[in-house]
């Protein structure tokens, strides 16, 4: 089964979109689906990352000059580069004449009116959401995230037929964490290691942030750990910073964040993706909104118990996070509450990780309505 994929990342965007792409890639794939990905060659993309996988990619051509924005465009429109009349143009040409069976998308750039272009083109269109923004036509549509009313917000926004996939039960997570549960240590409310990964790209820095509100903690009696992406502007300065205070490791681009989140007691993170990675293993967090679509998910996670929500990054103060870790670190009972409402939230049992979707894509070559 042929399995087109369009998605995109860059310092604008993150790299969220093609890592959870990668994970239902790598799940496909498993299921004998033949992948492939179109990509525009945005700043800071991770299309060497795709293609160091084992996919093939093809790539969309950067534009010479920056996009300008029409006032009928949608909100995330500069994200595409391009006009999405193009984008649409450009990735019928890189399907050329294989017509996949699913044609899955996942970018907030694009809509029903991209969707209807690529149709005739392909068999059926899965789409990968957050914002229930706009309008799709597609046959499967995923959002992963916990809001209010979630089970709604899409009902006059896709097709009657669509078969949708909605909340953190169906996150898309990699195999890794579904084994990293089975073996979860039982936390004792201590902090003896605390985890920082605000985002494989984090352009505003958060990351360095975070660091300074740690190392502002003269008797800390626990080891950091630091994650950033191999896109990551700053990752030079942030493991100096490393370097210079005991107990801080720095990693880069890794493959093993379960095995990192598990060691954790404390995870300091931005309200993306990984908020599912660390509710998967309970982690209690401290949480920071980097991007608009993950305000009312973070919202939605607090209210449930399971992150202590620090508002916006460009309004946050070190003092503030400082603050935020001291408390946690001297109230195990509430540290431990956390990580119990933590594991409620993502509830279902990894080892069926992604299995509605999987079947609803290979099981029978269709969605089910």
């Amino acid at each position: 089964m042929n399995i087109l994929f369009r998605t995109d990342s860059s310092l604008q965007i993150g790299s969220g979109h093609v890592m959870r792409c990668l994970t239902l890639a790598d799940e496909l794939r498993q299921h004998g689906g033949d992948i492939m990905f179109v990509c525009r060659q945005h700043p800071g993309n991770m299309i060497g990352l795709i293609e160091g996988k084992g996919y093939q990619v093809v790539r969309l051509a950067q534009a010479e000059t920056e996009y300008a924005v029409e006032p009928e465009d949608l909100a995330h429109a500069a994200w595409l580069g391009v006009a999405w009349q193009q984008d649409a143009s450009d990735t019928i040409t890189a399907v050329g004449d294989t017509k996949p069976e699913w044609l899955i998308v996942d970018h907030y750039a694009l809509d029903r009116r991209w969707e209807e272009m690529l149709r005739p083109n392909v068999g059926k269109i899965m789409v990968i959401d957050d914002l229930a923004d706009r309008p799709h036509d597609c046959d499967l549509l995923l959002d992963q995230n916990l809001y209010e009313g979630m089970e709604t917000r899409y009902d006059n926004l896709v097709p009657k037929s669509c078969h949708k996939l909605l909340g953190p039960k169906n996150a898309l997570l990699r195999p890794e964490f579904a084994a990293a549960r089975k073996n979860l240590r039982k936390r004792d409310g201590q902090v003896k290691r605390v985890l920082v990964f605000l985002g494989g790209v984090d352009p505003t820095n958060e990351t360095e942030k975070a660091l300074q509100a740690l190392a502002g903690i003269n008797d800390r009696q626990f080891d950091v750990d630091v994650v950033v992406g191999g896109g990551n502007l700053h990752k030079e300065q942030i493991n100096k910073i490393c370097l210079e205070n005991d107990g801080f490791h720095y990693h880069c681009q890794v493959d093993n964040m379960a095995e990192l989140m598990a060691a954790a007691d404390l995870a300091i993170g931005a309200g993306g993706a990984t908020t599912w990675e660390r509710c998967s293993l309970g982690l209690p967090s401290i949480s920071v909104v980097i991007a608009d679509n993950q305000y009312e998910t973070t919202k939605a996670v607090e209210a449930a118990g399971a992150t202590i929500h620090l508002g916006y990054s460009n309004k946050l103060k070190v003092e503030d996070l400082e603050k935020a870790i001291k408390h946690l670190i001297n109230d195990y009972v509430h540290l431990n509450d956390m990580g119990a409402k933590s594991l409620a939230i993502r509830g279902c049992d990894l080892s069926l990780k992604n299995q509605n979707l999987v079947e609803a894509i290979i099981g029978d070559n269709s969605a089910k309505t």
